[in-house]
């Protein structure tokens, strides 16, 4: 399934979170759910989950509701995850460790392959059976191996230096936690994961 157009962005922002609750309800031992039951577990409408699945085909029976492996492969498809990507970490401070250490991506489509910083004291050291490199090779290292995608955790003030790199090298998805918004040429996405910023968003409903 190729992409789809004038689907919106928040449609597929929801994918990835049906994707997880049918990952669950599977190693449940589940074999169908409903949009309802579907809906009570993430909070979203039964409405709005079948509009979502809507854009992509039909995918449930009258009577029956939705065969979750088989919905699990379809939305895997639509995202592109029935694949693995390898993946590029630029920045191997505490973060950068912590999501080369992360086990999670390689059953979900990603396979971190290939680790960046400009640091001299840890370039050569060894994280998750990878070498840091230097910055300086980034670019042909990232070509050799196809990279399409990477994460961004460095400081604020290099992660404009660090995206200019990567769009040139061929990235055109890049993760960011660097505080900062990234100006990127067209065709390359940009995702951002600000703790700083949600915990500010959540306190908005804390009483003083």
């Amino acid at each position: 399934m190729g992409k789809l157009p004038n689907i919106p962005d928040i449609v597929i922002g929801r994918l990835p979170i049906y994707l997880r609750a049918l990952a669950h309800m599977i190693q449940g031992g589940k074999e169908y759910t409903s949009s309802h039951e579907l809906g009570e577990r993430l909070g979203i409408s039964s409405a709005q989950i079948r509009k979502d699945l809507s854009h992509f085909g039909e995918f449930g029976k009258q009577g029956t509701g939705y065969n979750l492996a088989y919905l699990y492969e379809q939305i895997r498809h639509i995202l592109h995850v029935d694949q693995q990507w390898p993946v590029a970490i630029v920045g191997m401070g505490d973060l950068g460790h912590a999501l080369a250490n992360y086990r999670g991506f390689e059953t979900r489509g990603f396979r971190v392959s290939c680790l960046f910083d400009n640091d001299v004291k840890i370039i050569g050291d060894s994280v998750a059976g990878m070498e840091i490199l230097p910055i300086d090779v980034m670019h042909d290292v990232i070509q050799q191996q196809g990279v399409r995608v990477a994460m961004v955790a460095v400081p604020a003030d290099q992660a404009q230096f660090v995206a200019n790199q990567l769009a040139q090298a061929g990235v055109k998805a890049i993760l960011n936690y660097a505080p900062i918004t990234l100006a990127v040429p067209v065709g390359v996405r940009v995702q951002y994961i600000d703790p700083v910023a949600h915990l500010q968003h959540m306190t908005y409903y804390l009483e003083t």
